[in-house]
């Protein structure tokens, strides 16, 4: 686990990053700061090597929601890919109308990330895949077995899994179905962003108000958090699952800490039960960061402007001014990628015969 150490001497909260000391201080500098673009190819990791039979069965299971337990719910509800990887909710709405306690975070990018879900509890896309199917405010359904039960009905399916995973006598399991998904998700990267050709010499790529607004962003701090390709961290230097955290809020006396709430839910601490881990949160990407209102863990914040102000205060200690989040907010504007053409898939059927196992009572007196 990555984590900032205590520095001494700051005010209020003592716990900071060194550079975000340094743009305390004042030494900040853009030039000097590393500036990387978005791989343009997704990342393939030996445990899980991306192919396209993969791929294709793994976009399927995102798209169908039929192994939910009420058949309602499918990844793509919760991580919409047709817009912004999320759903615009403060917090996502899973079967029987039930929500969660945090905000969907964008699966667009998410190959990039050091750990998955706020807390970090998964260490890699596999790991999530199997979250949100046993989760009772998402897809709800009991044990996983369960669900592949469905999914293994379905004799389309069936050829599909031996198609993704051919070295299988018994292909269809839990764990293939999570290495398809992932595989897939994998596959949702954005680069070629007016950022990303910037910083590879593209003239003209960003405004010059974007590019203050970089500049802004490096020396008040933002990148003692998110730097690195994805703005969430060092990856994809760091090893996986190694997490990648910092604790929000840093700096708990500011007035916007009452007003959303942010000190409502504990963060990491609720799968460590470690005191060390009170607050602490995977550290989120800006990538496409202008589509993915409401903003932080509990969805609390509306505005990316407002989003924007708490960071200063929350995080580095500082009143932002009016020109600063204009230009920050220009160039997060920059950030935005790239997104490949996304077709709905067709899934497979079983003839004749529903697959869906919950029922649901009618509201009377509807038409469709």
């Amino acid at each position: 686990m990555v984590v900032f150490q205590p520095l001494a001497g700051i005010r209020r909260r003592p716990l900071v990053a060194a550079a975000a000391l340094a743009a305390l201080l004042g030494t900040g500098s853009a030039a000097a700061y590393d500036w990387k673009p978005l791989p343009e190819e997704p990342p393939s990791p030996s445990h899980n090597p991306t192919t396209p039979a993969k791929v294709d069965l793994g976009r399927k299971l995102f798209f169908d929601p039929r192994y939910s337990a009420t058949g309602t719910v499918s990844c793509n509800t919760c991580h919409n890919v047709m817009e912004g990887g999320d759903d615009g909710r403060p917090t996502s709405m899973g079967v029987h109308g039930k929500t969660g306690p945090r905000n969907s975070p964008t699966v667009w990018n998410s190959a990039f990330a050091s750990v998955q879900f706020w807390d970090g509890r998964a260490k890699n896309l596999e790991e999530q895949a199997k979250g949100p199917v046993l989760a009772d405010v998402e897809m709800g359904v009991k044990e996983l077995q369960v669900a592949l039960n469905v999914v293994a009905s379905i004799p389309g399916y069936q050829e599909l899994f031996k198609q993704a995973f051919p070295e299988d006598e018994n292909p269809v399991t839990v764990d293939n179905a999570a290495r398809a998904v992932a595989a897939f998700e994998r596959t949702l990267i954005t680069p070629n962003s007016p950022y990303d050709r910037h910083v590879k010499g593209e003239e003209g790529a960003m405004s010059e108000q974007q590019i203050r607004g970089m500049r802004t962003f490096n020396e008040v701090g933002c990148t003692a958090c998110h730097g690195g390709p994805a703005f969430n961290g060092p990856q994809p230097e760091l090893p996986e699952g190694s997490g990648f955290y910092q604790k929000f809020p840093l700096f708990a006396d500011s007035a916007y800490v009452e007003k959303y709430q942010l000190l409502a839910d504990t963060g990491r601490h609720q799968v460590t039960g470690k005191d060390a881990d009170k607050y602490m949160y995977k550290v989120p990407t800006l990538r496409n960061i202008t589509l993915t209102a409401p903003y932080f863990h509990n969805g609390a914040v509306n505005s990316l402007r407002e989003a924007v102000l708490i960071m200063g205060e929350t995080q580095l200690n500082k009143q932002l001014s009016e020109q600063q989040v204009d230009d920050i907010l220009a160039f997060l504007e920059a950030l935005t990628g790239e997104f490949p053409a996304m077709q709905l898939p067709r899934l497979p059927s079983r003839s004749g015969e529903s697959v869906i196992r919950d029922t649901v009572t009618p509201v009377t007196g509807g038409a469709h």
